[in-house]
């Protein structure tokens, strides 16, 4: 199978399968995906969930957070990874907010990388799944799944290498869905350090499945 056939079969199957196109991250407006896309770096979705449900009711706004002291923060984010540094984060970037883009998430990368706590991943899932722009977020489980199902090629070793030929590769209209698609077959399939290959669709043409290292 060719990377092409490989690329329209996986998408086809994600497609005709109904598989989730959108973050399972808690969220009612643009600043609070923010927030909860700061706090979700090397932490688990489930745990930035039952957090922000907190967090949220404590600062419902940008204006709120933006005047709020470390001291205030801190508890409600205690049980996150590197909880000091985000919470420093969270304040710094709701004052950038405030102050340079009238309280309102910028909608371009530039700008959103600006802000403390969000680099290119973090800008990408806010533009993908707010704007649904053509962009794709390397994590963790998009990097372990495209090397896995030889979407992408093995000398790419880094996340912004793998984001480039997953860009080349998957035509534009899914673009901003692929990133969700490939995260939710990396968290409840194929697994980390216990991939469920015998659930998998893909084993038939996957490079990780067909080289036994399953």
């Amino acid at each position: 199978m060719t990377l092409v056939e490989k690329y329209a079969f996986v998408i086809n199957y994600f497609v005709t399968h109904n598989t989730p196109t959108s973050t399972e991250l808690n969220y009612d407006n643009d600043f609070q995906l923010l927030i909860a896309v700061i706090l979700s770096a090397q932490c688990t979705d489930k745990r930035v969930n039952s957090v922000t449900k907190h967090l949220f009711k404590a600062f419902p706004s940008i204006e709120s957070l933006a005047k709020s002291q470390f001291k205030s923060v801190y508890p409600y984010i205690k049980s996150i990874s590197y909880p000091n540094n985000k919470t420093k984060y969270l304040i710094a970037s709701a004052c950038m907010l405030q102050e340079e883009y009238e309280s309102k998430v910028p909608h371009n990368i530039q700008s959103l990388q600006k802000l403390p706590g969000v680099g290119r991943k973090t800008a990408h899932v806010i533009l993908s799944t707010l704007y649904q722009e053509a962009v794709i977020a390397v994590d963790t489980h998009v990097f372990r799944v495209s090397k896995r199902l030889g979407l992408v090629y093995d000398y790419a070793k880094t996340p912004l290498a793998v984001e480039k030929i997953l860009v080349k590769h998957t035509p534009k209209l899914y673009l901003s869905k692929m990133h969700h698609w490939l995260i939710h077959h990396g968290r409840y399939t194929c697994k980390a350090r216990r991939p469920l290959c015998i659930q998998c669709p893909f084993t038939l043409n996957c490079n990780y499945y067909n080289l036994g290292l399953s």
